[in-house]
């Protein structure tokens, strides 16, 4: 039996989770104020997710570089290829929050998308 203690980022609370894990499937989560924590604990536990942030330069924008992330979260394990498919990526001005900067990115079903506005210089 494995145990595995967590920081929960569900909600402000910041609970500090502990996991019992046998054979990589969750037996209990305790810790949790809210139903949130215990399917954080798991999720977390089995099959890791993270939104990734980055910037990308702009080509004659009012500004050097855009800031984008991944619009929903992607397994943690395809973090560095999503990152490495945005390494070689420049985008053009005009640009408009919610544009879609990489499409299906690491073969994930997600998008990468622009978090800011950006007008031409």
């Amino acid at each position: 039996m494995e145990t595995r203690e967590l920081t929960c980022i569900r909600c402000p609370l910041g609970c500090n989770l502990e996991v019992t894990l046998e054979e990589g499937k969750v037996l209990k989560v305790t810790g949790n104020t809210c139903i949130r924590g215990e399917e954080y604990g798991v999720k977390e536990c089995t099959n890791p997710t993270r939104i990734v942030t980055s910037i990308v330069p702009v080509i004659n924008g009012d500004v050097p570089m855009l800031p984008v992330k991944t619009q929903n979260d992607i397994p943690k394990s395809l973090m560095f290829q999503c990152i490495k498919e945005l390494k070689d990526i420049k985008v053009k001005a005009p640009i408009k929050i919610g544009d879609i900067i990489v499409k299906n990115v690491a073969g994930t079903g997600v998008d990468v998308i622009a978090t800011r506005d950006i007008n031409i210089s």
